[in-house]
């Protein structure tokens, strides 16, 4: 049986790890003071995240409806079909998550908890454990369907799961341990185990999701996470394929997993940052418009990306800010030509 245990989360890591997990923490850093500067913008970056996280998390399972019904149903609207139930549960899941003053953990009790509220009445099986052994199939492109992944029998899924909170808890006591990588390496875990007979992908984004928020990384309040991995679902199967490997065995790398999940998070700044200063420049003048969003942006950005940012400005316009914020020193020039990019200094 898996052997649960991430002490070695507190040892030397891989350095693109590293790096990337450091690059978050700065822009998480960013992000809280951001919030604190327009709180008005980013509530309504809020409400258009939650439809976006419930449309995509149920997606990735083949969950679907049209975005007029789905915008009803997280309004409030009944739910007239088996499918609109689940993806009603899941928005209810979600929003005990956002709710001011949310207490959740990882315990048994809360996973089994958030499982009930995703099915939302359509099973008898809500909130319990599986009783009969599953597994995870795929099918090919010629139509062959094959066991990708044999998850922990039904017998054995109580310990598994007590094991796996119990290690969290330990992990959690250890300042060392980085935060990330821990919420990767449980999520693998959890889906190795497939503790439920159905909703556990779902179930594991959910706790994806609450255990970003309880680290600080909120950004998933204004970008969907969900819908950023299913637009990268391909990325997001074969990253979990590949940790999964030898899991029976306490073989496996979570590294394949953490990277991606890492990758899905920093996708997730750049999106927020876009829609952050375009919200913003909406409001100043065309010149104003074209130094903040280089001032604001993470990574250099070409003449080319900032025409396409401003299609109303001209550019002459483009052209002269950017001479003119050379001369200045407040930005930099590098490359030359077509591949010429500018950054703040």
């Amino acid at each position: 049986m898996h052997r649960f245990d991430y002490r070695d989360l507190a040892r030397t890591l891989d350095a693109t790890l590293v790096g990337v997990t450091n690059v978050l923490v700065d822009l998480r850093a960013r992000n809280e003071l951001r919030e604190q500067q327009d709180a008005i913008g980013f509530e309504k970056l809020k409400q258009a995240a939650v439809i976006e996280s419930v449309r995509g998390s149920n997606a990735i399972e083949g969950i679907v409806t049209t975005k007029a019904r789905l915008e009803e149903l997280v309004q409030g609207a009944e739910p007239l079909t088996h499918g609109e139930r689940e993806i009603l549960g899941y928005k209810n899941a979600l929003q005990e998550i956002y709710s001011p003053g949310f207490s959740g953990s990882l315990t048994e009790d809360y996973i089994r908890h958030l499982h009930a509220l995703l099915l939302g009445g359509t099973s008898n099986q809500a909130g319990k454990y599986k009783v009969e052994d599953n597994w995870i199939q795929e099918r090919d492109a010629e139509g062959h369907i094959s066991v990708r992944f044999v998850p922990v029998r039904a017998a054995d899924t109580p310990d598994a799961m007590i094991q796996l909170v119990m290690a969290y808890r330990e992990a959690r006591q250890d300042e060392r341990i980085n935060n990330l990588l821990l919420t990767a390496c449980v999520t693998v875990d959890f889906l190795c185990i497939h503790p439920f007979a159905d909703g556990n992908g779902r179930v594991s984004r959910l706790l994806t999701i609450m255990l970003l928020q309880q680290f600080g990384f909120d950004v998933c309040r204004y970008v969907s996470v969900e819908g950023m991995i299913d637009k990268h679902k391909a990325g997001y199967y074969d990253a979990l394929k590949a940790s999964s490997e030898g899991w029976h065995d306490s073989d496996n790398d979570y590294t394949p997993f953490a990277l991606y999940l890492l990758q899905i998070l920093y996708a997730c700044y750049r999106e927020l940052d876009r829609r952050y200063v375009e919200g913003t420049l909406e409001r100043v003048p065309k010149s104003k418009r074209i130094e903040t969003l280089l001032m604001d942006a993470y990574v250099p950005i070409s003449k080319a990306e900032i025409c396409d940012k401003f299609p109303e400005v001209s550019v002459r316009t483009v052209e002269r800010v950017l001479a003119r914020l050379m001369r200045e020193g407040t930005i930099e020039k590098i490359g030359t030509y077509r591949d010429a990019r500018y950054r703040r200094l």
